[in-house]
């Protein structure tokens, strides 16, 4: 079946966050619901959810700083990996980011997640040279 696409909508929520945490992309330093209201505050209409009939199978969320452009999220159920649906999100993420005028897209990818650098270098993503540093202003877990 094809991957149907839309911007998320509040009564995806669940969904997606059950969806985070079967593709292992949630962690317990980001509350998974706070991310979501988050990201609703800027640009929602660039958190997209991928159905397969009435199932939600895929999420990502992008952004835009007006330098680079920005992916988070990227989720795939497991049962549903190697249909292609990520590869159709991270397309429907570029072609936004391009309309937007966006040059480059930068995307993070934890270093033990080889399944994800190995998709992301399949679609033409290389490994640059940088450190990349964080420091959290906001904590989600307790302290």
């Amino acid at each position: 079946m094809n991957l149907e696409t839309r911007s998320f909508r509040p009564e995806d929520e669940a969904a997606v966050i059950a969806l985070w945490i079967a593709a292992g992309v949630a962690r317990a330093q980001n509350d998974p619901a706070r991310d979501i209201a988050r990201k609703l505050r800027v640009r929602p209409d660039w958190f997209l959810v991928g159905f397969v009939g009435d199932e939600l199978v895929a999420s990502v969320m992008a952004g835009y700083d007006g330098h680079r452009g920005s992916v988070y999220y990227l989720a795939v159920t497991p049962r549903h990996r190697r249909r292609g649906y990520g590869r159709a999100l991270m397309a429907r993420v570029e072609s936004l980011l391009l309309a937007a005028g966006c040059p480059k897209l930068n995307l993070q990818v934890r270093a033990d997640n080889t399944e994800a650098l190995g998709f992301y270098t399949r679609l033409g993503y290389v490994q640059e040279h940088r450190i990349n540093l964080g420091k959290r202003l906001e904590r989600d877990e307790p302290e």
